[in-house]
């Protein structure tokens, strides 16, 4: 589990410097630094990889569903980090294989990288926008639990501090 969250995290930052720099690179390439430089030791990486694919690809089709979902935020305004994390839960909760990743699991984990690398209202906000996604696919209001133990939260901790400071620094650089 600490593992998949750590790959989610490290999806979220690639996708972040891509949308950062104005997709003028491959979030391909971003991603595999990525991967090396805060999973070196990380042999199944397919998680990110197919996270970023699915995001880069179906861009076109989450962009007006979080317009849709958040009328009151027009998508360039929406921060970056929470943009990005909506990206990857829209992708997960819509598009991704939901055997593999229950609706419910998109949701609880988007809202976890949200409340991680977001803004004090990132966690709500996140939760806001796919609930109401959720709402309207399956007819339902989503009942999140935690999926992530604090044994697994402690194990990639420094991992995700790692990254998050990465992030700050590159903000502050430009």
């Amino acid at each position: 589990m600490a593992q998949r969250h750590l790959l989610r995290s490290i999806a979220m930052q690639a996708l972040y410097e891509w949308d950062f720099f104005g997709r003028e690179k491959s979030a391909d390439e971003i991603l595999e630094h990525d991967l090396q430089e805060f999973a070196p030791g990380v042999s199944d990486t397919e998680l990110s990889i197919r996270i970023v694919k699915g995001v880069a690809e179906n861009l076109s089709k989450i962009d007006p569903i979080i317009t849709t979902a958040a009328p009151e935020w027009p998508i360039e305004q929406i921060p970056i980090i929470d943009r990005n994390v909506l990206r990857i839960g829209i992708y997960e909760l819509l598009f991704g294989n939901k055997e593999e990743v229950p609706p419910k699991v998109a949701i609880n984990e988007a809202i976890e990288l949200g409340k991680t690398f977001g803004g004090e209202s990132s966690g709500k906000f996140v939760n806001g926008v796919l609930g109401t996604i959720y709402k309207e696919t399956f007819g339902e209001e989503p009942q999140i639990e935690s999926t992530i133990s604090e044994e697994d939260e402690k194990e990639v901790a420094e991992k995700i501090i790692k990254i998050a400071e990465s992030l700050n620094n590159k903000e502050n650089d430009e």
